[in-house]
């Protein structure tokens, strides 16, 4: 008789692995693009295999058990290997249909995103791409399977994973157009202005910072915010200021004031992705024009 341990398939794998991310069924079978009763019938083919609930229900989140998590760490490595050697090799994008999951934040959606998205739809319609916000979790969400693609100024502390440099920008203060730091910006008038800081939602510090402590100096911080995205409201009608890159000044327009940064500091976004996708043809397709996108930024 087979032994029915050994009957398992990578969709339940991938189940498992979606679960553990998410802590719920629903999520996870958004994640994989399947019905809940799915997500349902593999959890408990697994609870039978594993011979462990798994999961347990606390409150709203399915927390797993100290099997489970023994189980995950190596699901996650078995499924990515199998994930990559099924990857389809060959690729024609005017008829394909599938989904890529891009995991970034504010500046990877106003920057690298719109360009993206007019891409697809004229060479590859049939693509469909989700967005997720990366915050400071980019490199937990490329390990557990929840997104395909990383674009951020984060580096990926893993040698397993690939990387490829997009974007190389410098930073610029911005402010209400108002205010007296608009026509003069030294680097002591920088230091004692009184500063909204963007820590992207965790402790994510910008080059900027990093260079300002290298220096001996700190920012005078009156606020810290997840994002950017809020920064001229807050900035009008106040002595405040931010530093973001060139890019996000270009967004907001006219509606904040921008002085160069008194002090030397760049911005590095860069593209990561694990082995599973490495020798997908759509994904590396997806990735290159990614990087088209942003070689053109200039």
């Amino acid at each position: 008789m087979a032994n029915p341990r050994l009957n398992l398939d990578v969709a339940a794998l991938r189940t498992l692995r979606a679960v553990y991310a998410s802590a719920s069924f629903s999520r996870a079978a958004e994640s994989l693009g399947v019905a809940q009763p799915t997500v349902s019938y593999n959890i408990a083919r697994l609870r039978e295999v594993f011979q462990d609930p798994l999961f347990v229900r606390q409150g709203a989140q399915m927390v797993p058990t100290d099997r489970c998590i023994e189980i995950a760490e190596e699901v996650s490595e078995l499924a990515d290997r199998f994930e990559a050697l099924v990857a389809p090799q060959q690729f024609e994008p005017a008829v394909a249909n599938t989904q890529v999951v891009i995991s970034c934040n504010y500046y990877e959606r106003i920057v690298i995103i719109p360009t993206l998205v007019r891409m697809l739809r004229r060479e590859a319609p049939g693509i469909r791409i989700r967005i997720i916000p990366s915050t400071v979790y980019g490199q937990e969400q490329l390990s557990r399977g929840e997104s395909d693609i990383l674009i951020g100024p984060i580096a990926v502390e893993n040698e397993n994973f690939f990387r490829r440099s997009l974007i190389r920008e410098t930073y610029y203060c911005i402010m209400d157009p108002d205010n007296p730091l608009a026509t003069s910006m030294t680097l002591d008038a920088y230091v004692a202005a009184p500063q909204v800081i963007v820590n992207y939602g965790g402790s994510f510090r910008s080059r900027f910072l990093v260079n300002m402590e290298a220096m001996g100096l700190s920012p005078n911080t009156a606020m810290e915010i997840p994002s950017p995205s809020e920064l001229p409201d807050l900035l009008r009608g106040t002595d405040l200021i931010a530093t973001v890159p060139s890019r996000v000044v270009q967004h907001f327009g006219e509606s904040v004031a921008s002085v160069p940064l008194p002090l030397e500091a760049e911005i590095n976004i860069t593209m990561s992705w694990t082995p599973r996708t490495h020798r997908s043809a759509p994904h590396s397709w997806i990735r290159d024009r990614i990087a088209q996108v942003a070689s053109g930024l200039g």
